[in-house]
């Protein structure tokens, strides 16, 4: 994630960073300190941000709901196209999870078989949500420092998504959606995707399979799925080899070959560069043995 609006402007401000880390896949989390009286605007961040309050908090007050008053375990969503204003006032200490909306809106196909333009993400000012608040401090109680603690971080990252995508979802108003694919090829090109992970799958065979140039299926898919197609191919390779990465009996070479990787090298090195630990790493964790859980 190139740039987190939201964290800048708090950066700016006289908020105090405790420590901040990339869990990966694109989640971002940090804690902050408050104490000082000023006021914070976020206008459209172009990220999502899950902000959950730990300590303190009874003195925020977002402009225009100005009878909701923060506290610990309250919840805040701010999507990406939100606009707010908030008064500080008094001592707060509070995670934030920052996350795109690309990849928010690709549970929307893995999860619900909707587009993600379909779906708007809500805005939520000190909601109540016990599950995830719960996720969201045992988030915060992690050592992000070591690979154990990142990972198991973007475990719990990946559970709050997915409880967002069931529970603060809404349909997307004014909607009109053109340009995609319809649904009966959208599932097609699904389970080609899944069908042919283990093999050179290219954008022309997947236009071919739906009788449809390159050019226009490559629009199309991207309005239907969110992401052009060699990006979500790249996705779910790494979803599958993190899916055989915890069998510990799987050698790394035939993980690789499963996933559509020329190498174990291949992989190792796509691996660390979507979450920051080698494959190795990944499978000593997801099998406990690094008693990371």
């Amino acid at each position: 994630m190139s740039t987190l609006q939201v964290f800048d402007t708090l950066t700016r401000s006289h908020a105090d960073l405790e420590r901040r880390a990339p869990l990966g896949d694109g989640l971002v989390a940090a804690l902050w300190q408050r104490n000082r009286l000023e006021d914070t605007v976020y206008r459209r961040p172009g990220h999502h941000t899950l902000s959950l309050y730990l300590e303190g908090g009874f003195g925020i007050v977002r402009r225009g709901l100005a009878e909701q008053r923060g506290a610990p375990d309250k919840l805040c969503i701010l999507p990406a196209e939100h606009e707010s204003y908030w008064q500080i006032n008094g001592r707060i200490r509070f995670l934030h999870l920052y996350f795109t909306p690309e990849q928010f809106g690709a549970l929307a196909v893995t999860m619900l078989d909707r587009e993600p333009r379909e779906l708007a993400l809500n805005d939520r000012t000190y909601m109540d949500d016990e599950r995830l608040a719960a996720q969201c401090r045992r988030l915060a109680a992690l050592d992000w420092r070591d690979a154990d603690g990142r990972l198991t971080g973007n475990a719990l990252g990946h559970e709050a998504l997915a409880h967002l995508m069931l529970t603060q979802t809404g349909r997307r108003r004014p909607l009109v959606v053109k340009g995609g694919l319809a649904p009966a090829q959208r599932r097609r090109v699904r389970e080609l995707v899944e069908a042919r992970l283990d093999t050179a799958l290219t954008v022309a065979e997947l236009a071919a399979e739906l009788a449809l140039s390159e050019y226009h299926f490559a629009r199309m898919f991207r309005a239907s799925f969110g992401l052009p197609p060699h990006a979500w191919i790249m996705r779910r390779r790494l979803e599958r080899a993190r899916e055989a990465l915890a069998r510990p009996d799987a050698p790394l070479a035939d993980v690789a070959a499963a996933c559509g990787y020329a190498s174990a090298s291949h992989l190792a090195n796509r691996f660390r560069a979507a979450l920051g630990v080698t494959p190795g790493d990944y499978r000593r964790w997801a099998t406990g043995s690094a008693g990371a859980r």
